[in-house]
């Protein structure tokens, strides 16, 4: 995982230098920051969502600009996911057919979005976008917390053993770009990134979502 990281890293920073070096017009390669929060939430069949939890992202965003208003928008962040959910039949949690479980979940992945930005024109050193696409995400750390009534099960332990490694879901964003220098901008906007894969082992489908208030800086 860790080389698999670096390699990626390596190979955002040799296309911002070939971008920089080939650039036609305004288009090329823009690399940023981003660090931002985010509010997860649980959809269960086995039982039931129980609120949203706060959660975190950051790390490095790009923008490939292949046209005036279009942009291929990608990234390397580390994200965190946490959410609680209410369920019935548990495989973790042996309790009898009808005992409800309360389960935290609390999921870290490396995220590889791969989206599709279209922007306005600026309008006074401001773009505002849209953005939409995938998000891949592999996991790297899974705890649990969970109990029954006032009995507690698990206080974060390790739940990798039966989390899923590969998360995918979908990503639907708005927001605006703010020009502050000759090459720099900020970026704030909202995204929710909706789930549709299996976080969990169990017979019935877990999935994770989160809003995020995205916000990031491009150099």
């Amino acid at each position: 995982m860790k080389k698999a990281a670096i390699a990626i890293l390596f190979l955002l920073f040799t296309v911002n230098l070939f971008a920089q070096e080939n650039r036609v017009g305004n288009y090329g390669f823009r690399l940023g920051l981003t660090a931002h929060p985010n509010f997860g939430f649980i959809k269960a069949e086995g039982g039931k969502g129980n609120g949203v939890n706060l959660g975190f992202s950051y790390g490095l965003i790009g923008d490939f600009n292949f046209a005036e208003n279009y942009s291929f928008s990608t990234g390397l962040t580390i994200t965190t996911i946490n959410g609680k959910s209410t369920e019935v039949n548990s495989a973790q949690y042996q309790l009898g057919n009808t005992a409800a479980v309360d389960i935290k979940y609390m999921m870290q992945y490396v995220e590889l979005p791969l989206t599709i930005k279209l922007k306005t024109g600026d309008y006074n050193g401001v773009r505002w976008y849209g953005q939409f696409g995938l998000s891949n995400d592999v996991r790297i750390s899974a705890r649990q917390d969970a109990k029954s009534g006032n009995n507690v099960l698990a206080n974060d332990v390790n739940s990798s053993d039966w989390t899923k490694f590969y998360r995918a879901g979908l990503i639907i964003g708005a927001g605006g770009e703010f020009n502050v220098g000759n090459k720099t901008s900020i970026m704030a906007g909202l995204t929710l990134n909706n789930g549709f894969t299996n976080i969990s082992d169990n017979s019935y489908s877990v999935k994770n979502h989160f809003v995020a208030i995205n916000l990031g800086v491009f150099f």
